[in-house]
């Protein structure tokens, strides 16, 4: 797919009832909900046994139930913490950050985020890449001398299973185009981590392997193998025994994803900045998406990225970026080196659709690649505009997606799709995903498998319509 450039019930544990009605005032109170009411009145309207009813009287009259149960054996329960109060929250009402959830609800303008940022410590690393190279030097004649470039990143631990831990950092952090064919190639020879907390560096030892100098990492180093990785956007995937990784920290964490991203969302940088060693910086996301072109490999290409005005730095590549709940939205990769405040990372949905896809194809011993099919369509859009969702409190953009060429031959033209038709939507297996944005496309295609059904639905001349069913084959899929 290419997209054509020239168109373009509450129940609060407590023991005292006056903490209780304290918080849920501090929750509610003072402030509408939807915009709609607000609280005129909270009542003890029954009891049963250690639990005792409370009902919430709303400015439109409606009512609403929560319950508190009281000590028992004579010792009252713990007080119920912020965070419960949240969470809480959340299960009733929906997604909302907790910087928002603090700053809507309990009316502070200060929102410490330190305790969220300590926890995704748990999961941040720094990262060594080791390539072989040789340098020359001397006139006129010069002598060639092999060499090692070390090169630093940062990483975040994705998954930990009984066995192995993976890692998710840059594709150009393990990746090199000057390194030497003879000794690893130009995906890095050495990779070795330090978890948070348990720092070290590479020195230089006084051997060598093939003419290569050797380098001790020290007793904290976690040594890392390739899995896979995909220059197309920009993510490498690495892994350790898990072992291995317990033995330096038995608290290390795989992150937790979040759901979603917005704009104006908290957006917390964790990574190695100029290998000065894993810190955290915080801002906003800027645009949640947007398009800027990046040189890996020797060829320019188009990444979609998340633009945010948190600080990142060299080094910062590959390292998470957090929303207020600790949650990753996205893995640092790129800046503005003229302006500070603008900089990039690679959008959530990218991260879990492609890692997913490398972990699919990984046969335990020889590194991975995206694999996705090809639909055979370039894609033209128009009609862009912004929705505001005064539900959620957040907006999205949507496009008219339209199709401009259909490859003969191809997935596309075996469904009959033609140009100038409006695709609204890919059912896959029977699941409709709704396109709202044209790149919403690669989300699918990454996410496919052999033996998958998919058919289209499309506007033609205003009528809808809904396409046959294709079933994805084996020789559907490139790399």
């Amino acid at each position: 797919m290419e997209k054509n450039n020239k168109k373009t019930k509450i129940q609060y544990v407590g023991a005292l009832l006056l903490t209780i009605i304290m918080c849920v005032c501090l929750l509610f109170g003072g402030c509408s909900i939807g915009n709609t009411k607000t609280i005129t009145s909270i009542e003890k309207t029954g009891s049963s046994g250690l639990t005792d009813t409370y009902t919430i009287t709303y400015s439109d009259g409606s009512t609403y139930n929560f319950y508190v149960e009281n000590g028992k054996d004579g010792k009252d329960a713990a007080s119920p913490t912020i965070q419960e109060i949240y969470n809480q929250y959340v299960a009733l009402y929906g997604e909302i950050s907790f910087a928002d959830f603090l700053q809507m609800y309990l009316k502070t303008d200060n929102v410490d985020n330190s305790a969220v940022i300590n926890q995704c410590l748990q999961s941040c690393l720094k990262i060594y890449t080791e390539f072989a190279v040789t340098s020359t030097s001397g006139w006129p004649y010069q002598t060639s001398t092999k060499a090692v470039s070390i090169s630093c990143g940062s990483g975040v631990v994705y998954q930990i299973d009984n066995d192995y831990t993976y890692i998710l950092t840059n594709y150009h952090v393990v990746y090199s185009a000057s390194a030497n064919a003879d000794n690893g190639g130009n995906i890095a020879k050495n990779i070795h981590g330090y978890l948070y907390g348990s720092d070290g560096t590479p020195t230089e030892t006084s051997q060598t392997n093939n003419g290569y100098k050797v380098y001790d990492y020290g007793d904290y180093a976690i040594e890392f193998e390739y899995v896979g990785g995909s220059v197309n956007y920009d993510i490498a995937i690495l892994k350790a025994k898990t072992s291995d990784v317990v033995a330096i920290n038995e608290n290390v964490k795989a992150v937790t994803l979040a759901d979603s991203y917005h704009v104006g969302q908290t957006a917390i940088a964790i990574g190695n900045p100029e290998n000065e060693g894993i810190s955290a910086t915080e801002g906003i996301v800027s645009v949640d998406n947007e398009f800027i072109n990046l040189n890996i490999d020797g060829t320019t290409r188009s990444y979609r990225s998340i633009r945010i005005d948190t600080a990142i730095y060299e080094g910062s590549s590959g390292g998470g970026l957090f929303n207020s709940r600790g949650e990753l939205i996205g893995l640092t990769n790129a800046g503005d080196n003229d302006d500070q405040n603008v900089n990039y990372a690679i959008p959530l949905d990218i991260v879990k659709n492609v890692v997913n896809n490398i972990m699919r194809n990984y046969d335990g011993t020889t590194a991975s690649t995206v694999k996705k099919p090809k639909f055979g369509v370039t894609i033209d859009t128009s009609n862009s505009k912004y929705v505001y969702d005064e539900t959620t409190g957040y907006g999205y953009i949507k496009e008219t997606i339209s199709v401009d060429s259909v490859t003969t031959g191809s997935i596309f033209d075996t469904l009959s799709l033609q140009a100038g038709d409006v695709l609204v939507s890919i059912v896959v297996n029977d699941n409709e995903i709704t396109l709202n944005r044209y790149y919403e496309i690669d989300n699918v295609l990454l996410q496919l498998r052999a033996n998958d059904t998919v058919s289209i639905k499309y506007k033609r001349a205003g009528e809808t319509a809904q396409t046959d069913k294709y079933t994805i084959v084996a020789n559907d899929f490139v790399s």
